[in-house]
């Protein structure tokens, strides 16, 4: 995933830019969705209406083997079709058909120790942090700690279509990451969070084990993903300093920012504990107050082992605000910071804090935006469900929004039809009543009360988070994936259009009026074109056509309702599409008046055109082998 793809999930909805916007992202590549950390799905279907029918999908499989910290990934664009990549603390990596849940291939990268480390509290531990996919790659990366005469922690690359290791990896973390005189020991270092891939380096954070135990630091460790030899690393200067969050290193797209937790024996001088943490590419860290900041007790919080670091960090944009361009902060101190992530401050006074019900810790916060303001939302470890809001002023202030009532705890994430509106905030029950939960992000209302004897699960665990993807929730528990789909809609039939075309290149219509849609706006009216057309062709040549036809609109009810959105990922254009209406089993998908595809009629298509610079693509979608289309749909990069 392009690592801006963030920023235009939290502004307003029909702001676009040259880089990469969220709106109609459908692969789930990292950790909570984008390197933002914010947790939130852009998913048509997921309206409160539908969203409070959701259930399980009991064909799906989703059978794997071992416990699970990690959050499942959603791939496409494979030869194997939509993939759900899950991972386990066995050290087996699983691809799984995404409809079925059945295994399309399986890994594992050797044994995970379970035995000989100085403490702990993960047994097996072989893969705690969520994997990251490079799509332009096609690559998967992970940390995975395996047994040996030196237990060690290893930076995988596999192919994510196949399961097989690519040249060059993997990375052994004890070899090769130093700083300053510092070297990686993997016996006392553990690797909780998510990684990133952001220019081209993959990131990885690490912390210590349950217990505090030996001589560990908080790492990041950055690896160029086509030069795994070339390692940059950065590490608390202090013991301890752990980087603990299930988020793992949060970017804006440049940056990356990390928080820590305590640290021993500073003797009282900071040495990069209790702190947000911001790092350039490499890592590399300049040591500058812009790019750290530690609350004015944090050595009250290290001798307490109060953890500023309790939680990720969250990056957030609040439009109005001074400063508007912020990294959120929960800790094991039961408070909430905001800071300006442009200039973080040294040890100093926050922009903003607040003190939450419980402290955090485990868990990974949500952030997100609707038309009443925008918000971050957590589960307490007090058996509730807490939303604050993130006021849009001089400074910004936090003021409490909602609290609503869930056993267990459990990592938040968000879904909204278009990145503003029917905001639903889920939370599992884990370790609770194990059932998925959702509430309006504006009030905490209940919009989804769990459902019945089948959408129960079990072996869940406050870390776990789900995703979303083509109208389902994929959940991820020990030795089992879990899918919950939406309630199916009947289409309405469209009728059928008399035409006259050639078997391998659609008319182009000229008709009295279009519908399109540019990345500022989604087409919404859908002509039924009747044309006729006359094709010709040379047999004993590659096709080819030039036909011409006519056509009036007539906008009828059950007509093909088409919408695309253009995004980059690595430079590169790629459109999403989506469509209500067709009745087809299959349906065509022309770009620019030619057939690129004949896909399932399920709604969606992404188109990874693959071009650089500026380009125009118009869409159409009809049911498969007629002429019975959608309206146009434009889109300019």
């Amino acid at each position: 995933m392009n690592p801006s793809i963030h920023i235009f999930s939290l502004i307003l909805v029909g702001l676009w830019s040259a880089v990469v916007p969220a709106i109609g992202q459908v692969n789930v590549t990292q950790e909570h969705n984008n390197l933002y950390r914010d947790g939130v799905y852009i998913d048509a279907g997921f309206t409160p209406s539908a969203a409070a029918n959701l259930m399980r999908d009991l064909n799906f499989d989703g059978t794997i083997s071992g416990n699970v910290y990690a959050q499942p990934l959603y791939i496409e664009g494979g030869p194997n079709g939509p993939m759900i990549i899950a991972v386990t603390e066995s050290n087996n990596i699983y691809a799984l058909d995404a409809v079925t849940g059945t295994v399309i291939w399986q890994r594992n990268v050797g044994p995970p120790v379970t035995s000989g480390l100085p403490c702990g509290n993960i047994s097996p531990l072989g893969i705690t942090g969520t994997p990251v996919v490079d799509l332009a790659s096609r690559s998967l990366f992970f940390d995975a700690m395996i047994d040996g005469a030196t237990k060690k922690h290893f930076i995988y690359s596999l192919n994510v279509d196949t399961g097989a290791t690519n040249a060059g990896w993997p990375v052994d973390v004890n070899a090769t990451a130093t700083y300053n005189g510092i070297t990686f020991s993997s016996l006392v270092q553990n690797e909780r969070g998510g990684l990133a891939v952001v220019n081209g380096i993959v990131y990885v954070a690490w912390s210590g084990h349950l217990g505090d135990c030996g001589t560990y630091h908080g790492w990041v460790v950055g690896v160029p993903i086509n030069n795994p030899s070339n390692v940059g690393a950065w590490a608390t200067t202090a013991i301890g300093g752990g980087i603990w969050g299930h988020g793992g290193v949060a970017s804006d797209g440049t940056n990356m920012f990390v928080v820590t937790g305590n640290t021993f024996n500073t003797g009282g001088n900071w040495m990069g504990g209790e702190a947000i943490i911001r790092l350039q590419a490499g890592p590399i860290w300049t040591g500058q107050p812009t790019d750290y900041w530690a609350p004015t007790n944090w050595f009250t919080l290290d001798q307490g082992d109060t953890d500023l670091g309790g939680c990720s960090a969250t990056l957030i944009d609040v439009p109005g605000a001074t400063p508007p361009k912020l990294v959120l902060a929960l800790g094991k101190d039961g408070k909430g910071y905001l800071l300006n992530r442009n200039n973080l401050g040294g040890i100093a006074a926050p922009v903003a804090s607040a003190n939450l019900p419980t402290a955090v810790r485990g868990q990974s916060a949500a952030t997100y935006r609707t038309s009443q303001g925008t918000y971050f939302v957590f589960h307490t470890e007090g058996n509730a469900v807490s939303a604050y809001k993130v006021n849009p002023t001089s400074p910004p202030i936090i003021s409490s929004a909602w609290t609503v009532s869930q056993t267990g705890l459990g990592s938040a994430w968000v879904t909204s039809t278009d990145g503003a509106s029917d905001v639903i905030v889920w939370v599992a029950g884990a370790g609770g009543d194990q059932r998925l939960h959702g509430y309006n992000g504006d009030t905490g209302a209940v919009v989804y009360t769990g459902g019945g004897a089948n959408e129960l699960m079990s072996g869940t665990r406050r870390w776990n988070t789900g995703i979303v993807a083509r109208g389902r929730i994929y959940y991820a528990a020990d030795n089992k994936v879990y899918a919950f789909k939406l309630p199916a809609g009947t289409p309405t039939p469209t009728p059928t259009a008399t035409a006259t075309p050639t078997a391998t290149s659609r008319p182009t219509a000229t008709p009295t009026a279009t519908a399109t849609s540019t990345p500022t706006a989604t087409a919404t009216a859908t002509p039924t074109a009747t044309p006729t057309a006359t094709a010709t062709a040379t047999p004993t040549a590659t096709a080819t056509a030039t036909p011409t036809a006519t056509a009036t609109p007539i906008p009828t009810p059950g007509q093909i309702t088409l919408t695309a959105r253009g995004y980059k990922v690595h430079g590169r254009q790629t459109v999403d599409l989506s469509w209500s209406g067709a009745t087809s089993t299959n349906v065509d998908i022309y770009r620019n008046g030619v057939l690129i595809v004949t896909t399932a009629n399920d709604g969606f298509y992404t188109d990874p055109v693959g071009g650089r610079g500026h380009a125009t693509y118009t869409y159409q979608v009809c049911n498969a082998g007629s002429q019975t289309c959608s309206n146009q749909a434009t889109v300019t990069f």
